[in-house]
């Protein structure tokens, strides 16, 4: 077997409340290979000149860019889904990036997701050779009370999208083993969010082999197929007791998804 290795890279929610720019610091001193930037309220987020700067100075690619399609990023980019969505892929072709995740639509957007599907695949028409990888949802849950809050529906697997992204702790709050989604969609896998989650109701977004979904088997079996996407680790360091703790669950993350992603 050889040494290389997929590439890694952060999110620069990872490291939320913290800024973009400390997202950017911290994939640089620690060791990742790059960085997905998740545009947000923070308003650097969304400035390319800005984020274009940050790659630059701390020398790290910007590998994919996360669209504003959060409950909390409704107002980020106006209010036009479709907007978002163009104005992601511009910002991804003007900074390098080769993938804009995209969140599947609220439920009660209708005239959006009546769309939906073929509106993703034209804009990959459009923007080729970017890839708009629908991200993998979940369905919300309340004691046992369900809602379907996505449509055409959580599940990308079940639509005709080119490209998917695979969030782990997503697939564990939705009851779902990633590895067998990972092989469900073959080569429609283009980007892989690495962090892990115990199956709660809650997106808990843990530390990659902190929870229960298969994160050392889904990377074994991404490393040893023909998956030429990223691995981005995505994980939620709010409750780090300081910046130290922080650190050393980015570390932790980056290490596990070193370990394991050899070919």
């Amino acid at each position: 077997m050889s040494d290389e290795q997929l590439r890694v890279s952060l999110s620069t929610s990872s490291v939320y409340p913290g800024s973009t720019a400390s997202g950017f610091e911290l994939a640089a001193r620690l060791g990742y290979d790059g960085v997905e930037v998740m545009v947000s309220i923070d308003e650097v987020s969304g400035d390319i000149e800005a984020v274009r700067s940050l790659s630059e100075f701390h020398e790290v690619p910007i590998v994919s860019v996360h669209a504003p399609c959060l409950l909390l990023t409704q107002h980020v980019w106006g209010t036009d889904p479709w907007g978002k969505l163009h104005r992601s892929a511009e910002m991804a072709l003007e900074v390098g990036a080769e993938v804009v995740v995209v969140h599947p639509p609220f439920r009660w957007q209708r005239d959006y997701a009546r769309g939906f599907v073929e509106g993703v695949a034209d804009l990959e028409r459009q923007y080729d050779p970017l890839r708009i990888a629908v991200e993998n949802m979940y369905p919300w849950r309340t004691g046992r009370r369900e809602f379907q809050a996505y449509a055409p529906g959580w599940d990308p697997v079940q639509e005709d999208y080119a490209s998917v992204t695979v969030d782990l702790s997503h697939s564990a709050t939705a009851g779902e083993d990633a590895l067998q989604t990972a092989k469900a969609l073959g080569p429609r896998l283009a980007h892989l969010h690495l962090t892990d989650g115990s199956g709660s109701p809650k997106d808990e977004h843990l530390v990659p082999g902190r929870g229960a979904q298969p994160a050392r088997a889904l990377l074994e079996h991404l490393a040893a197929s023909e998956f030429t996407g990223e691995i981005v680790i995505e994980i939620n360091t709010r409750k780090a007791a300081d910046q130290q703790a922080r650190e050393a669950d980015l570390l932790e993350a980056l290490a596990f998804a070193r370990l394991h992603s050899s070919r």
